[in-house]
């Protein structure tokens, strides 16, 4: 079956291993559109670098009255249950996660159907996608990308509809994560790659030889 049919939630976080995070982006991708968003400003947990500041904008004291984002957890368990997160450069997102919250519950492994797994993980990881099926491209940057596959004005538009009127550009985590969910898309209206397994995107997002050996081998030998 088509990774399309899976739910995806393409995840983007603000912030650093030092600040925590300080702003959160989801977008839902499923049957190649967006589905359902959400997004807010968290409290800071440390302190935020001038030169951080100065990409994505956030102030700490328009962040001091906002909730922590360790609250989220039932939130992003859900999700996790739901289908894989995506995001764009995983390891960072995977690593902020994993900082709060360093397991999930149990949770379904989607290399194995009806298996189950303590892990955030495996990611769905658009810049090593494209990477590999759009080697064409020069640049993995996010913005660099969305400019060169034509996608700008979708994204503006899709940010109209959901984010705040001050978060409307990039290193601002739910247009960041809506950039990477319409990457997303564009891959699946290609019938190649639109035609892969859930189990063979997530082999393409990782770099790590022996885990897409693993993984190859299950899709070889699913039972």
């Amino acid at each position: 079956m088509s990774w399309t049919h899976q739910p995806i939630f393409f995840v983007d976080f603000e912030g650093s291993l030092g600040s925590g995070i300080l702003e959160f982006g989801v977008a839902e991708v499923h049957r190649g559109t967006v589905v359902s968003t959400r997004t807010r400003k968290c409290r800071p947990t440390g302190g935020i670098r001038a030169e951080d500041q100065a990409v994505h904008g956030l102030e700490p004291a328009a962040l001091a009255g906002q909730a922590p984002f360790a609250d989220e957890w039932s939130y992003f368990l859900s999700l996790r249950e739901l289908g894989p997160l995506a995001a764009h450069y995983a390891g960072v997102e995977n690593s902020l996660l994993k900082a709060v919250w360093p397991y999930p519950r149990n949770v379904p492994d989607f290399t194995r159907p009806g298996a189950r797994i303590v892990d955030w993980g495996p990611w769905v990881d658009t810049a090593r996608l494209v990477e590999q099926l759009l080697p064409h491209l020069d640049s993995g940057r996010l913005e660099a990308l969305i400019a060169a596959l034509g996608l700008q004005a979708r994204l503006d538009a899709l940010a109209l509809e959901h984010c705040p009127p001050d978060r409307r550009r990039y290193h601002a985590a739910l247009y960041d994560a809506l950039a990477g969910a319409l990457l997303l898309i564009a891959l699946a209206e290609d019938p190649q790659i639109g035609g892969l397994t859930l189990l063979q995107l997530l082999s393409l997002s990782t770099l790590d030889p022996g885990r897409r050996a693993a993984l190859q081998q299950r899709e070889l030998f699913p039972h």
